[in-house]
């Protein structure tokens, strides 16, 4: 009873031995060729939105984190003032036209006079000199009434591209300046930063597969392959970059940013937004 108890423990072992081995074996060989890194996050294009002219809110059309498309208006400013320059230019516009074809007319007469010698030559100059003065004076009033229709326009703020309303800061009543930013509109384009420590780049290259587990999604892998490369160290790129020549020198594995792209993006189902944690591996053999 005891041999066969035994006969049975030890079958078990080996039976359990076996099962290890193989899952050792699986694993390795689906994760031989493979490098990873957790030091490696979304990212994504930002666009600032900014007036290019200061005045009063009169309208904002989005709420936070709405869908927009490219060209749509995102905020109003009050125009009344900007309407009102445009008037001015306008009518400043008129009279140097006028002024112009007038000149223009003295101009031809003079020169005619001139040719059959019936005026002097200072008198010809004269005239030639109002008619320069202003037709000058015409390029600066289309100049100015251009720039006033230009202002015009930039009352109304529109999405540079399809995307998400981000960062948003702005209200109806809102005084603005130029170059205040007022929101930000993120694109679904987005991608991923890896930092990958410089002794895993020895085969990497542009082009290799690459499998992309992000936190908020556990269980889910994206397809993806590596873009680019940077050509320097995220520690040459910072506010402070090391300097090696000076001091003690103390080596450190360096960390390289690498862009790895979604062969497709995750879709509706699965948003993401920059800045989230993410697990890539490339496969370099």
């Amino acid at each position: 009873m005891v041999l066969k108890n035994n006969k049975k423990a030890r079958m078990m072992i080996r039976a359990g031995i076996l099962v290890g081995g193989v899952i050792f074996l699986i694993v390795f060989i689906s994760n031989f060729g493979l490098v990873s890194t957790d030091d490696a996050y979304v990212e994504g294009r930002i666009h600032p939105i900014a007036s290019k002219i200061p005045g009063t809110i009169k309208l904002v059309n989005v709420k936070d984190n709405q869908i927009v498309k490219a060209g749509d208006v995102l905020v109003e400013i009050d125009p009344v003032d900007y309407e009102l320059k445009v008037a001015e230019a306008k009518a400043s516009l008129d009279t140097r036209k006028a002024a112009f074809e007038q000149a223009s007319l003295d101009k031809e007469r003079a020169e005619a006079l001139y040719n059959e010698k019936v005026v002097p030559k200072e008198r010809h100059e004269n005239v030639l000199t109002a008619f320069n003065l202003a037709k000058g004076q015409l390029e600066a009033a289309e100049a100015q009434f251009k720039i006033a229709q230009r202002n015009l326009e930039y009352t109304k703020l529109r999405a540079p591209s399809d995307g998400y309303v981000t960062k948003k800061s702005v209200e109806v009543g809102n005084q603005i300046q130029p170059s205040q930013p007022l929101m930000a509109v993120v694109p679904n384009d987005m991608w991923v930063v890896a930092n990958f420590k410089e002794t895993q780049l020895t085969r990497m290259r542009p082009g290799q597969k690459a499998k992309i587990r992000v936190d908020t999604y556990p269980g889910k892998e994206f397809e993806g392959h590596v873009d680019s490369i940077q050509r320097g160290t995220g520690s040459k790129f910072s506010m402070f970059p090391p300097e090696n020549a000076a001091g003690n020198f103390v080596k450190v594995v360096q960390r390289i940013p690498v862009k790895i792209v979604f062969d497709k993006g995750p879709g509706e189902k699965y948003p993401l937004s920059i800045g989230m944690s993410v697990v890539p591996k490339v496969k370099v053999r």
